[in-house]
């Protein structure tokens, strides 16, 4: 039975070897072991190469002896559905609060918004 891209967010741990795969392409779990900081056991990445695979993130195929995993969902595609499990956790859905959210607390001012708008704007007028 083929697997399809689950919808669900990841942990960090999940997006950190996902980050890995994105970044190398095709590995093996001695691969991404070797890329992750703070390192983590070989068992450890094993096991969550092998939850990623059926949670239908990653895909696996044997290479002799070894397994290489390759992602199914894009790192584009991933981001996207872990932003709109934020807004949906923490703002009820709405994006509108989450921007107000970051506004009020500093984390981005009324002229950095502004100028982000017009570079989306002039990235759509693009396409």
């Amino acid at each position: 039975m083929e697997k399809r891209p689950g919808k669900g967010g990841l942990t960090r741990l999940e997006l950190r070897i996902m980050q890995v795969i994105w970044r190398r392409g095709a590995s093996t779990v001695g691969e991404v072991q070797a890329e992750l900081k703070p390192a983590l056991a070989y068992t450890t990445v094993q096991t969550m190469l092998n939850i990623l695979e059926r949670k239908g993130k990653l895909k696996r195929e044997l290479a002799g002896r070894a397994y290489i995993y390759s992602a199914r969902v894009t790192e584009e595609k991933a981001l996207g559905q872990g932003v709109r499990d934020l807004i949906d956790r923490m703002f009820g859905g709405s994006s509108e609060e989450m921007v107000m959210s970051l506004l009020k607390s500093g984390q981005i001012d009324a002229e950095r918004l502004a100028e982000l708008t017009r570079r989306f704007q002039d990235e759509e007028d693009e396409q």
